[in-house]
């Protein structure tokens, strides 16, 4: 943005660029700040406690970071550790950390901080969501301040992806209890103010290592759930991009408007009716398998997403080498459901379709209704508010259905958790997870993965309905945002007005 200047002289010499030939963009060039939409407010800022998607949205890369980081394209490279070894087993791993790394509040990263905050994600009070990554460390060591040691129990063949994800940031002792509402971490930005219900703002923060490298100085995520509302918002230019969670129904609009760029790309999202397995009479594989029977994919997605989606059958996302294409193990069809649900004992079906705010959800919540009454299956929907949905449904497993977009990579790994939401309790599953950790031939865990895919779609645990594009939004030279998304974030370190 321009500078207001006091001096005449300047004044004349500012005025008399702007009436030359391209001024606009020599103006738009020193642009330093963005707000940007995002559809949920997370619960709190502190990704290693809660399982909010929306956490890492602002945080991660931006607040905090780990020591590796995860790449467009999925793979993994340095962070925080500016190196490291590992033996051929797979066991032990040797960090080598960047050196001059501070904390935004000036605490310096040494080797202490990593072992104690790998230490806190495993304890007993620990509720982070990738908890096993840390039980798994049988030994962490600190031979120096910049070296870090760890050995692993069991060989965990997606260890170093682990680490990039925003569950194993680095924080430290002091601020850990506080990182939800004060967040310190060794990223590029701070916490500059929440304002709640309405907007999250960061601000470039002094003591990051290359602060030069940063072209954007004030980045604000507004809070914006109403798909209208954000259309109405982008146009009126009071934010500058939606990155994630924009619908697929609003693109044609804005490419066709030169004054926008739409991107689209792949995600690790699998939207899906989930299903309380142990629930009466869910518990019963005709019952979920007539649920599956019940679903129009194809026409959901049209409905729901604008045909930006891909169908699947199963947790696993169609971009990975291990998928295997399980979309027609449940064809589209009524009679069938109708029929499993009579061979269950069942001439109807009433339940409780309990939906959180996002639009995917919503819609698709009526979307999934009107298919679920073609095969007798009423589904009474239940509108409920995003905390509510977590505490209810993510927490106490009160539910029946509800339909979730899970966004987080690796996350089949969740069917080996009987106490997760789902309530899904296979000792087959567990026990074919166990193999592809600790198998490092990777044609062998491909073998593996697939079949988990496929016991996953046998049990009919959930009905997979799409796989979610990425659809984003930006003021045509607002640029590098991420196209596909393998993690749920936003680097704004490399994000620039052009």
């Amino acid at each position: 943005m321009l500078r207001r200047y006091f001096l005449t002289g300047t004044l004349a010499i500012t005025a008399l660029l702007l009436a030359l030939p391209g001024a606009g963009v020599l103006a738009q060039a020193k642009k330093d700040a963005v707000t940007l939409g995002m559809v949920l407010e997370p619960p709190g800022l502190d990704p290693t406690t809660a399982p909010a998607a929306a956490i890492g949205e602002v945080t991660h890369f931006n607040i905090f970071e780990g020591l590796t980081r995860i790449r467009e394209n999925g793979t993994v490279a340095p962070l925080l550790a500016e190196s490291w070894a590992a033996s051929t087993d797979m066991k032990e791993f040797t960090f080598k950390l960047k050196a001059g790394v501070k904390f935004s509040d000036g605490t310096p990263l040494t080797s202490a901080e990593v072992k104690s905050s790998f230490e806190t994600y495993g304890g007993a009070q620990s509720t982070n969501k990738r908890k096993a990554v840390f039980t798994n460390m049988a030994e962490i060591g600190t031979p120096d301040p910049l070296t870090v040691t760890i050995k692993l129990k069991e060989t965990d063949a997606n260890f170093l992806f682990s680490l990039g994800e925003n569950t194993a940031v680095i924080t430290t002792p002091a601020s850990r209890a506080g990182n939800a509402t004060n967040p310190i971490g060794t990223g590029p930005y701070k916490l500059e103010k929440w304002v709640k219900g309405d907007s999250i703002m960061l601000t470039a923060q002094p003591n990051f290592r290359d602060t030069a490298a940063i072209r954007i100085k004030t980045a604000t995520f507004r809070v914006i759930a109403d798909p209208a509302a954000q259309v109405a918002a982008l146009l009126a230019g009071d934010i500058d991009g939606f990155p994630i969670g924009m619908s697929g129904e609003n693109v044609p609009q804005f490419q066709k408007d030169k004054r926008f760029r739409v991107t689209t790309g792949t995600t690790e999202g699998e939207v899906m009716l989930a299903v309380n397995n142990k629930r009466k009479p869910l518990d019963d594989l005709r019952v979920r398998r007539a649920l599956a029977h019940a679903i129009d994919r194809k026409a959901l997605i049209e409905a729901v997403a604008s045909g930006y989606g891909t169908v699947i059958g199963s947790h696993f996302p169609p971009h990975d080498p291990a998928y295997v294409d399980l979309a027609n193990a449940y064809p589209y069809d009524p009679a069938k459901a109708r029929a499993l649900l009579k061979e269950a004992g069942l001439d109807k079906l009433e339940l409780t379709l309990r939906l959180p705010p996002p639009a995917y959800a919503r819609r698709g919540g009526e979307v999934v209704a009107a298919m679920l009454a073609e095969a007798g299956i009423n589904a009474k929907i239940e509108n409920m508010e995003w905390a509510q949905w977590l505490d209810v449904v993510f927490k106490n497993f009160n539910y029946d259905l509800t339909i979730i977009n899970h966004v987080e990579p690796n996350d089949i790994i969740k069917y080996a958790e009987p106490n997760y939401y789902w309530q899904y309790d296979s000792p087959e599953f567990r026990n074919l997870l166990a193999q592809a950790n600790t198998t490092l031939d990777v044609k062998e865990r491909t073998e593996i993965m697939q079949r988990m895919q496929r016991v996953l779609s046998r049990d009919a645990v959930n009905v997979w309905l799409y796989n979610a594009s990425r659809v984003a939004i930006y003021k045509a030279n607002l640029k590098g945002f991420w196209s596909s998304a393998p993690i749920f974030a936003n680097d704004l370190s490399a994000v620039y007005w052009e």
